[in-house]
C-alpha cells in the first residue's frame, strides 16, 4: 500500500501518527517510502536571524521521531531558551516568535546545509536520517514560497508574514488576503509527482484547509496530479469551528463558511472523492463526495488511529 498526505503541522502530524499505528506491522516492517510519502507545507516557512525555520515540516519529523513537546504540539520537548533570549536582547529576533535552543540546532543544521547548495529536499531528508519518523517526508517545494497576509491596521493596508499573524497577533487582525509569494513559479520537490503517481490514494488530514493543504495545492502540478487519484479527507471543523487553531479566521478571508460542508465543496468534487466528518455533523451532504461520519476529536492514539483507519477503509472502498 503506498499513501501520500499533504500535512500541515499539528493536526497533520498527529493524524500522521495515528496512520502508522492505524497500518501496524505493515507501516514497521515496509521501507518508509514505500507506506506513507508525506508532502509537507513550506508556506509557512520564515528566516529568523539567519537561520530558515521550517515549522510543519519540523513538526511533523519531531512527532513521529519522538522529539515533540507533546503538551504543545510544536517545538521540541525538554527545551530551553537561553539563545532566543540573547538574540532577542542583541535586536535580531522578535521577541514574538519562540525559537528554543534544540530547536535552533535543526535550523542550525538547514542553513548550513543550504549555504552549502543543497536543496531543502535534500536537507529534510539529511535531518530525517537522525529522526527516523517511519515517512518519506518531503517539502512541497525546493523553491522559496512564503504565505503572507494582507491586514489593515493603524498603519493602513500591508501584507505581514503568516507567522507574525498567526504568532503575534494570534489572527485577530481580519485577513483581506492571503498570499502564497512564489507559489506560481514553484515547482514540487524532488519526488512529490512521482509520489502521487505511485500512490494507492491521498489523504487529506484534518489540518488548515486554506493555510496548510491550500498552500501545497498552489504549488502548480500538485492538484492537477491528486485529482487523478482517490483522494479522502478528515475535517478540520467540527459544529462550526475549528478542531484546533483558528482555521476560521482563514476560512473567512477567502469566503468560505466554517463547517465541515462548506470546506469539502471548497476543495470540490474534482479533487476530493470522501470526507469523513464527525458525529455531530451527520447530516453533512456534498453533492459529488461521499460522506461518512464518525468522532473525530483526536483525544488519545487510540481514537486518532481509529480516525486514520476509517480513512484507509473509505479511501479502498472508493479506489475499488
Amino acid at each position: 500500500m503506498r499513501i501520500v498526505v499533504p500535512a500541515g503541522g499539528i493536526g497533520g502530524a498527529r493524524f500522521l501518527r495515528g496512520l502508522k499505528t492505524a497500518l501496524g506491522a505493515e507501516a514497521a516492517e515496509a521501507d518508509a517510502g514505500d507506506t506513507i510519502t508525506v508532502i509537507g507545507n513550506t508556506g509557512d516557512d520564515i528566516t529568523l536571524a539567519g537561520l530558515r525555520v521550517c515549522p510543519d515540516l519540523d513538526t511533523v519529523m519531531y512527532t513521529l521521531g519522538g522529539g515533540i513537546n507533546e503538551a504543545q504540539g510544536w517545538g521540541r520537548a525538554r527545551e530551553s531558551f537561553t539563545v532566543r533570549e540573547e538574540l532577542v536582547s542583541y535586536g535580531v529576533l522578535p521577541d514574538w516568535f519562540g525559537l528554543g535552543d534544540r530547536d535552533i540546532a535543526t535550523h542550525i543544521v538547514r542553513a548550513q546545509m543550504m549555504a552549502a547548495g543543497y536543496p531543502l529536499s535534500a536537507v529534510t531528508e539529511a535531518l530525517c536520517d537522525r529522526w527516523q519518523p517511519g515517512v518519506r517526508l518531503l517539502p512541497m517545494t525546493d523553491d522559496r514560497v512564503e504565505t503572507h497576509v494582507v491586514v489593515d491596521d493603524d498603519a493602513g493596508r500591508r501584507a505581514i508574514h503568516f507567522q507574525e499573524w498567526w504568532v503575534r497577533h494570534r489572527a485577530a487582525l481580519p485577513a483581506q488576503e492571503f498570499v502564497e509569494v512564489g507559489a506560481e513559479s514553484a515547482k514540487p520537490a524532488p519526488g512529490v509527482l512521482e509520489a502521487i503517481a505511485a500512490a494507492d490514494f491521498v489523504l487529506l488530514p484534518p489540518s488548515n484547509p486554506v493555510v496548510s493543504i491550500g498552500t501545497i495545492l498552489a504549488v502548480p502540478g500538485i492538484r492537477e496530479a491528486m485529482a487523478q487519484t482517490t483522494v479522502v479527507g478528515v475535517s478540520p471543523i467540527i459544529s462550526g469551528a475549528p478542531v484546533r487553531g483558528m482555521a476560521d479566521a482563514c476560512l473567512s478571508a477567502i469566503g468560505v463558511e466554517t463547517s465541515a460542508a462548506a470546506v469539502a465543496a471548497h476543495y470540490g468534487p474534482e479533487l476530493l472523492d470522501g470526507w469523513l466528518v464527525d458525529v455531530a455533523d451527520s447530516d453533512v451532504q456534498v453533492e459529488g463526495i461521499e460522506v461518512r461520519s464518525l468522532p473525530l476529536y483526536m483525544h488519545d492514539p487510540e481514537s486518532t488511529s481509529a480516525i486514520a483507519a476509517a480513512a484507509i477503509e473509505l479511501a479502498q472502498e472508493l479506489r475499488d
